[in-house]
């Protein structure tokens, strides 16, 4: 095998957990996890780890956009309780949709088999970004899956200016001559997170090819054009212009259990008008602002979600 697709020589998705735990200083012994699949009736699959006792999952989590399942390793591993982490439709090990058609509402739908299946009692949905809105539409149109909510740093506020360094980043190209590439373009947009952090998520999100060049898994194909031609990796419904209002504001606003928002402090997805508009909407809903985190909190800073997440289950 070629140096270049070398860190992937030995890849174990469950053998870098000792790494979430030394890096952030964690206490704890790596629990059971095993990847499980549902079946759709489209004959595509929703494929999700499960933390813990299998059907036992407290809380069920559901990543952003090019993202996948492991982005809340260390959290699940500072939260110690049983949970469930989905790949989205698109993304790790899930189907790609022949449609290309990734809407909040289509992945809820999605979400909402995989929780009945494999964690029917579970207390607290947490999404972060487009699993954020997914989730928000989960609760709007399977309340019966949702006790109670917490999305970290979105709000259907998020526009194509707030979302621009994402959208960046998603909208660079799928294929890099090596790994060190990948990694380097990535440590360049990710700047509140360490390398080794950064390195586990490339190894968890992207794959070498025949010829040593990697490319990332999640499906890039028929979304919304980025300015630069490339697909922007964000539904339409995600991201909207800066002027228009969302029309998820009118769902967000439709959400009857208790309801979270976490904000990156560095992050510029969620300002303070998007926090006084879900204020307005949603006058009991919680809000935290985490220090240091940008808009991915859940690599960030792991353990202070984790805490805010044991005072939701407590």
């Amino acid at each position: 095998m070629s140096d270049t697709a070398g860190p992937a020589a030995h890849y174990d998705e469950f053998g870098l957990f000792h790494e979430n735990i030394a890096e952030f200083g964690l206490e704890v012994a790596i629990p059971n996890v095993v990847r499980c699949h549902v079946e759709l009736d489209d004959r595509r699959s929703i494929s999700a780890l499960a933390w813990g006792e299998r059907g036992a999952a407290e809380v069920v989590f559901v990543h952003g956009g090019a993202q996948n399942a492991h982005t809340w390793d260390t959290v699940a591993l500072a939260l110690g309780r049983p949970a469930l982490a989905v790949d989205l439709p698109g993304h790790g090990h899930s189907s790609w949709r022949l449609d290309g058609a990734y809407s909040p509402e289509n992945l809820a739908d999605d979400v909402a088999v995989a929780i009945r299946q494999q964690a029917p009692d579970v207390r607290l949905v947490v999404g972060m970004s487009l699993g954020g809105l997914t989730s928000m539409l989960l609760a709007t149109r399977h309340p019966d899956l949702v006790q109670s909510l917490v999305m970290v740093d979105i709000t259907p506020g998020v526009n194509q200016k707030k979302a621009k360094a994402i959208i960046d980043f998603v909208n660079g190209p799928q294929s890099f001559t090596s790994f060190d590439d990948l990694l380097a373009r990535t440590i360049e947009f990710n700047p509140t997170r360490s390398e080794s952090s950064l390195r586990r998520g490339i190894l968890h999100n992207a794959h070498p090819v025949a010829d040593g060049s990697w490319q990332w898994n999640y499906d890039r194909t028929n979304r919304l054009e980025g300015s630069e031609g490339e697909s922007s990796g964000m539904p339409e419904a995600d991201v909207v212009s800066d002027q228009a209002r969302n029309p998820l504001w009118d769902d967000f606003a439709s959400v009857t259990c208790a309801l979270t928002l976490v904000r990156g402090s560095l992050s510029p997805v969620v300002d303070d008008a998007d926090v006084a508009e879900a204020k307005r909407l949603q006058p009991a809903m919680v809000v935290h602002l985490v220090d240091g985190a940008g808009h991915s909190v859940q690599g960030d800073r792991p353990v202070e979600l984790a805490s805010i997440i044991t005072s939701e289950l407590n």
